[in-house]
């Protein structure tokens, strides 16, 4: 009896990431909820510049690659043009909450009816580990090397926090994938996410908190403790917004 397997929306291509990194775990997990909807083959994915530009080699479904940062702006023409595919991206912390943050905003204020997996590891992974938008205080990174010193960076941007504060979008909800529980937890808010694309709720972005070993300069265990005892705290875990939750007064 088989108790595991892999996906059918996973390509048998080796992963190419570190040891230690998370983006695997998240792949799979998109992978099943294609599975599970049994929507893979009318999905399309949009991979932008970074550590995810590779995700064309992994999922089975049809894949476009767009500029750093855009793949919002790419996800919404796809989707305007093609209304009855189900249209994803996958994008890390460098390219949607820096060059791409305008294009996240904007799709988000819209509602467009697409789904954002957001991988958060609070570091540029790909071009060699410098401070992004969400590295945390204090964090040596390769343009941070004494610590990122907010009262010259600002301090990170939150932004599961930050787009549930428009009034637009459907649904927020921030995960983590450092421990089996939390691999739960992220498998459910991302099948979700699809759910809702596909009923045409609307606006659906699922932040994941992940790791970068190699950039952090720890090992995979290190980097899975740094997650639980800095990340996070900085950044809680939970449901941020959600238009189709029955409030208390309709209890």
């Amino acid at each position: 009896m088989i108790v595991f397997d892999k996906p059918n929306a996973l390509t048998d291509t080796p992963l190419h990431y570190c040891p230690g990194c998370t983006h695997g775990i998240i792949h799979r997990l998109v992978a099943e909820a294609m599975d599970e909807l049994d929507i893979e083959g009318k999905t399309v994915g949009v991979a932008p510049v970074g550590c995810s530009v590779m995700a064309y080699d992994y999922f089975a479904c049809d894949m476009v690659e767009a500029a750093h940062g855009r793949a919002p702006a790419v996800a919404t023409g796809l989707k305007r043009a093609m209304p009855d595919n189900i249209i994803f991206t996958y994008q890390g912390d460098g390219d949607l909450a820096s060059i791409g943050m305008a294009e996240t905003v904007h799709a988000a204020t819209r509602n467009e009816n697409i789904t954002i997996i957001f991988v958060n590891n609070a570091i540029y992974g790909m071009t060699g580990g410098q401070m992004a938008p969400t590295s945390l205080p204090g964090q040596v990174t390769q343009t941070s090397p004494y610590g990122r010193d907010v009262s010259l960076c600002g301090l990170p941007i939150k932004v599961s926090e930050l787009l549930s504060s428009l009034d637009a979008p459907y649904y927020i909800e921030r995960v983590a994938v450092n421990n089996v529980k939390n691999i739960r937890n992220a498998k459910k808010a991302i099948l979700k996410a699809f759910r809702n694309q596909v009923e045409g709720k609307g606006f659906s972005l699922v932040e994941v908190v992940s790791t970068c070993p190699t950039n952090w300069g720890m090992t995979p265990k290190q980097a899975l403790e740094w997650v639980e005892e800095k990340m996070i705290p900085y950044y809680p875990l939970g449901v941020y917004k959600d238009q189709g939750a029955v409030s208390k007064e309709e209890v």
